[in-house]
Parts: structure tokens; sequence; C-alpha cells
């Protein structure tokens, strides 16, 4: 009778794993007419560093001294990336276990952020920069418009991690 309990209890793990394992993989959406390519990869030890720019320096009409932090306890790797995307092209939804700087260098390229219920589209056209903070921040970028899209993206994030992380559609946008 025990062994026959044991064998329910494998039997029953071992459904219930796989069939997590599957649904997982089934609900994380996919890139469609977007390639990433790897431009660089640096390795950095801890990094702790603070700039600003003296007041007398400013933009005119800006009071405020400007001022820039970067802060990574243990190891970082560092990436840049060129995007492209085709028109219709999509990332599928992702997050990244770090922060992001993206500068759009062609088209436009429209974000959608997966904790927004009302699906807000945030829109960056050539020479504009946006940031992506990474961590649990889920979000899709698409290209909506007629012609390609192309993006520079300088990514930081914890050595050996994964770069990519793609998850499931979080249901707020109906595209």
């Amino acid at each position: 009778m025990r062994k026959r309990l044991v064998c329910l209890v494998l039997l029953s793990v071992t459904i219930a794993a796989t069939a997590l394992y599957d649904s997982g993989k089934a609900l994380a959406t996919e890139a469609e007419g977007y390639k990433s390519t790897s431009l660089a990869l640096g390795h950095f030890r801890e990094i702790e560093v603070t700039s600003t720019f003296p007041r007398g320096g400013n933009a005119v009409g800006d009071e405020q001294a400007w001022q820039s932090q970067q802060q990574a306890k243990g190891l970082s790797d560092v990436y840049v990336q060129s995007n492209t995307w085709a028109p219709g092209g999509s990332t599928g939804w992702h997050t990244h276990p770090g922060h992001s700087l993206i500068i759009v260098t062609a088209g436009t390229v429209t974000d959608y952020e997966g904790h927004d219920p009302e699906c807000k589209p945030h829109v960056y056209k050539t020479g504009m920069g946006f940031v992506d903070p990474g961590g649990d921040h889920v979000h899709i970028l698409r290209n909506e418009g007629d012609v390609e899209a192309k993006t520079i993206a300088v990514q930081l994030i914890p050595a050996n991690a994964v770069r990519r992380i793609d998850v499931a559609d979080p249901g707020n946008c109906h595209f």
C-alpha cells in the first residue's frame, strides 16, 4: 500500500511539473519582425560613480545642477545592443534583470508596459531616448509605423545573467 502511495505521489508531481513547464513556454510571447544583435559586451567589477555638472554650466533657465549616480554591488555585464524592427514588428513581452538606456536611431518605436491597465502607448521617435528600468518591469516594444525602426541599447545586468527574459502576455493590451 505504501509503495502505491509513493508511486502515485511521484506520478502526480511529474505531471504537475510537466504541465507547468509546458504551459510557461506556451504562454511566453515571441518576437516577430524583430532582430537584436550584440555589438559589445564588457565585464565590470563593482561600480560606484557620481558625476555632477556645476551650476554655471547649466542650460538656460535650469537652476539645478546636473547629477548622475550609478552603483552596482557585485560583478556586472554591460551589453551594447543594436535592435531592428520591420514595420509591424514586435519584441514580444519581456523584461531584463537590469536597466537599459535606449536611443531610437531610425523610425519610431512604441513601448507598452505590462502593469498599465489602460495600455497607454509611449511613443519614441528618432533622436529620442528612454530608460527601461528592468527587474519586474514587463514591456513590449512595437514598430507601428510603415518604415524600419532601429535602436541602440546599453544594458547593465548582473554578471552571467540572462540578458532578456521572455514572459507571458499580461493581458492588458489587446493587439
